[in-house]
């Protein structure tokens, strides 16, 4: 946010965020800690990782916008601000990333006073961490196919089924569900529920190893798990509706409870690489090739970078929703791209991978790019986003 733009309230605030930062570094992890929050594995890397959430919290960081009796600042504006200076000062990232960006916005919208009281200061602080159970095996990009049923047994519901790629899903205390309520209607026979997971009778969560070695997400099964009626979001039949409010959120389409850290210039990793990565002799960064592809790349970034600062500029919207709804698209694709240009600068060397000490950047490029696969198919494909592009803002017809 320019400083122009700015209130008194919100300048002050944005030097409270700066000297904090700067007399409240946290020391050096005792443990790597992976690229983001999806790919937390280990016990060390969560306990460092809650502490600083709450840290961030406390200092109020985190839910800055939110009402103060849900454990929130009570600011209007000031989240935003939080995100950029947490980003400038480097900070780790917030652990809760399904906690603050899906599950608090959305039970916002959707949840009783008893259940915002309930689940949204502990996603706040990081105790209690989220995860999301929306993909099946047999419901990715049809997320309406959902086969975990949820049948009603007086006050109770009885659950069973199988969710996966279930980020964080082996420490959360709780999961954002939906759940088959009637096989009648497709879409009108999903709910939604908020489910504890951990420690939970009847719930199995099994990690998931990707091709880079990493287990940050799972698969989680159900078997006769009960749930309180008081655990359902909104109505029975309205978990489609639900969910599309959490996908808003997921998708970039609108702001969530907390977020920065770990963000810095892209481009400036790129040309500090090609600087040191020598081709024939003499460095990449001398290349006219590798040059222009790190030119490209920057043009990018500052398109994408300029594109956030319109979407919040009513006037200079030709449609509501179509820069909230590209940003997932292009941010996925943006770090692919980085990522596949970074692996080609390191040539031969990006074959070293992130245990190898002689890999450049920790092996960060081969991890990054291999990663990058994953966040374009997270939050529905981007093929599926290119979708949504076509019918809701360019008025297309439905893809059969």
């Amino acid at each position: 946010m320019a400083q122009s733009r700015m209130n008194p309230e919100q300048l002050a605030f944005q030097e409270h965020c700066r000297s904090w930062l700067r007399d409240n570094a946290p020391p050096p992890p005792s443990e790597r800690l992976p690229l983001t929050p999806l790919e937390v594995m280990t016990e060390g890397q969560r306990d460092y990782l809650v502490e600083w959430q709450g840290r961030c919290h406390e200092a109020g960081l985190v839910g800055c916008d939110l009402p103060t009796e849900y454990g929130g600042g009570g600011h209007e504006g000031f989240q935003r601000i939080a995100n950029q200076e947490m980003a400038r000062a480097r900070t780790p990232f917030l652990i809760n990333i399904v906690g603050l960006s899906m599950a608090v916005p959305t039970i916002l919208v959707h949840g009783t006073e008893e259940q915002k009281k309930r689940f949204i200061p502990g996603a706040l602080s990081g105790e209690d961490i989220w995860c999301q159970g929306f993909s099946e095996p047999g419901a990715g990009s049809d997320m309406a196919n959902q086969q975990t049923s949820a049948v009603r047994r007086g006050d109770d519901w009885v659950v069973n089924g199988h969710k996966v790629w279930t980020s964080l899903g082996h420490f959360a205390r709780y999961m954002i569900l939906i759940a088959r309520t009637s096989k009648d209607h497709k879409y009108d026979g999903l709910t939604y529920f908020l489910c504890p997971i951990a420690g939970q009778a009847g719930v199995t969560v099994r990690p998931l190893v990707k091709m880079t070695g990493e287990s940050g997400f799972n698969e989680v099964l159900f078997e006769d798990v009960v749930l309180p009626d008081s655990l359902r979001l909104d109505d029975v039949g309205k978990g489609w509706k639900v969910a599309m409010t959490t996908l808003t959120y997921e998708r970039g389409a609108a702001e969530g409870a907390g977020g920065g850290g770990t963000a810095a210039d892209p481009t400036a990793k790129l040309v500090a690489l090609a600087k040191k990565t020598l081709r024939g002799g003499r460095p990449a960064s001398e290349d006219p090739v590798v040059r222009d592809a790190i030119v490209e790349r920057a043009i990018v970034a500052e398109g994408i970078r300029l594109n956030a600062r319109r979407a919040r500029v009513e006037a200079l919207t030709d449609h509501p929703m179509r820069l909230p709804l590209q940003s997932k698209l292009l941010s996925s694709e943006f770090t692919q791209h980085d990522a596949r240009l970074g692996v080609s600068i390191a040539g031969a060397a990006s074959t070293l991978y992130k245990l190898d000490p002689a890999a450049p950047d920790s092996g960060r490029w081969p991890l990054s790019y291999m990663n990058s696969y994953g966040h374009t198919i997270a939050a529905g494909t981007n093929e599926i986003q290119r979708n949504i592009l076509g019918e809701r803002v360019l008025g297309l017809p439905k893809s059969k």
